[in-house]
């Protein structure tokens, strides 16, 4: 009987410790506009990502032409001049939320976020606030953080140059359900 509850609770113990979030409906939005022009911005709203509950382990990956542009030569020159999305399909995050315990959420709070952005096949290291929240058990998180087009091997032709801003926006707002 010892033996049933011992292998019990390393069961129920295991199962707690590997809970992950998920979620493949999380908004990614960037903003590289420049005042006195047309707003360069777009929006992602089939972002994928998956929190460890245990370690706070976070990895992220969304679909390049899955942005939405309002303009739709915008969004055409994005993937086709910029982004090369047919040769660099996706942008991937893997990272950590520094100190995250789920345990402890029990309101709204601020978890440092590092880890490793990579698009177009370049790696650039993150490192941000994540704001983070429990509610109805899903995990709410949003965070904000610049990145440079030269960080990642775009050029900018001349011609538009004055019109993208040098310091490219992205904000992430993501709702992660438990994966079961």
């Amino acid at each position: 009987m010892k033996k049933i509850i011992i292998m019990a609770v390393i069961l129920i113990s295991q199962t707690i410790a590997a809970q992950k979030y998920f979620t493949r409906t999380g908004t990614t939005h960037f903003k590289a506009s420049v005042e006195a022009f047309e707003p360069v911005e777009a929006v992602n709203n089939s972002s994928t990502a998956i929190i460890k509950s245990s370690t706070g382990d976070i990895a992220a990956q969304l679909f390049i032409t899955a942005f939405k542009f309002d303009v739709a030569l915008m969004q055409e020159h994005f993937n086709e001049n910029y982004m090369d999305s047919d040769q660099f399909p996706k942008a991937t995050f893997r990272g950590k939320l520094k100190g995250f315990s789920l345990e402890n959420l029990t309101s709204e709070k601020e978890f440092p976020l590092e880890g490793t952005l990579t698009v177009r096949g370049i790696k650039k290291e993150i490192s941000t606030t994540a704001l983070v929240c429990l509610k109805n058990n899903k995990i709410e998180l949003t965070a904000n953080f610049s990145v440079q087009p030269q960080d990642f091997g775009i050029k900018i032709p001349s011609i538009v140059r004055k019109k993208i801003a040098e310091h490219i926006n992205i904000s992430l707002d993501y709702e992660l359900v438990e994966k079961k």
